[in-house]
């Protein structure tokens, strides 16, 4: 949690009197020791009452001297609260980073990219290129491949009750490339019974179809960047794809997805721009920037201007692309684009 300063201290650091870059470290030490509590279980074993420094190590198996002055660490960064009985989870500890599901698990994944994969960032800033390959990462680490595919489908589910409307295909095929969990295609055929899709994926993304829909939900395991796509769908899915590469392999894929509809068929983009609305506020834009260093780092990619990417589509023969910002994703767009 970041270091609440008083009026006096905050004025010293904006003010360039002393080195903001020391409230930041005690930012990212901050952050280093939240992820450590985390890993070792210990908001979750503060769920039910506080606990004092040797109960909370005989609960998480871990030594009592270091439980102790992390704990005490935990406090001074607001994560902990001393309670007459020892100490007690903050409400942010006990909101958001406790439990196994939802938030923690978004936390989880990141603490892992900043300080593992991150590493090797300065060669990549140098050389321009990935210094490291972020999905042969992810396969060395199942633990943090589970947070990211669970990131990737809960965020899924929240987005496919909008997006599914603002998609006027009822009938034919859907390929869904990189489509991972498979929430839009099925929420596509749900609401559309006349629908098929096919879902390509590498095979440790791919989700199960419910099962009333096993004969029209494919999961198709391949690398769509490579693979024959096949011809005459309705509807491509590019859902958040283009963010993961350099432009030059955005305009080849495009070009591969033209192909591979029928006449009048649409191709629907969703991604992150760099148009962050005011109401995402310092903090919307700062994660913008951030995710985007993330993705030239780990896959050569980063987010791209929305104007960029219509750009790509008219180029790849598509009629003038529609964009629309999404309510429940402020900082996402829906691109819809027709094969002339």
């Amino acid at each position: 949690m970041p270091i609440e300063l008083g009026d006096e201290e905050a004025r010293a650091y904006s003010g360039n009197e002393a080195p903001a870059s020391f409230v930041d470290m005690l930012g990212t030490a901050a952050y280093r020791t939240a992820a450590t509590a985390m890993r070792l279980g210990v908001f979750d074993a503060l769920r039910s009452g506080p606990l004092p420094a040797p109960a909370l190590a005989a609960a998480i198996g871990a030594d009592p001297r270091g439980v102790g002055l992390l704990a005490d660490a935990l406090v001074a960064f607001g994560y902990l609260v001393p309670a007459e009985d020892g100490y007690a989870n903050a409400p942010v500890a006990e909101t958001w980073l406790s439990g196994s599901d939802g938030y923690p698990t978004v936390e989880l994944f990141w603490q892992r990219v900043l300080f593992e994969m991150w590493d090797g960032l300065e060669e990549s800033v140098r050389t321009g290129k990935p210094a490291v390959d972020f999905y042969a990462w992810l396969a060395e680490r199942p633990e943090t491949s589970r947070h990211f595919q669970s990131m990737l489908d809960s965020h899924g589910k929240m987005l496919a009750d909008e997006l599914v409307p603002l998609l006027d295909v009822t009938e034919g095929a859907v390929l869904d490339l990189g489509g991972g969990h498979g929430r839009y295609s099925v929420a596509l055929c749900q609401r559309h019974p006349e629908l098929t899709a096919t879902v390509l994926d590498f095979p440790s993304a791919l989700g199960t179809p419910p099962a009333e829909l096993a004969d029209r939900v494919t999961m198709r395991a391949g690398d769509y960047t490579s693979e024959e796509l096949g011809s005459g769908y309705s509807l491509v899915l590019l859902f958040n794809v283009l963010h993961g590469h350099p432009a030059a392999n955005n305009r080849a894929l495009l070009d591969r997805v033209a192909r591979s509809l029928r006449s009048g068929g649409t191709v629907a983009i969703l991604e992150h721009g760099t148009d962050t609305p005011p109401e995402e506020g310092r903090a919307g834009a700062a994660f913008i920037h951030l995710f985007s260093l993330n993705l030239f780092h780990g896959q050569g990619g980063q987010v791209y201007p929305i104007d960029e990417l219509t750009g790509w589509l008219s180029e790849a023969g598509f009629d003038a692309a529609e964009s629309t910002r999404l309510r429940s994703s402020p900082t996402q767009h829906l691109v819809v684009a027709r094969k002339a």
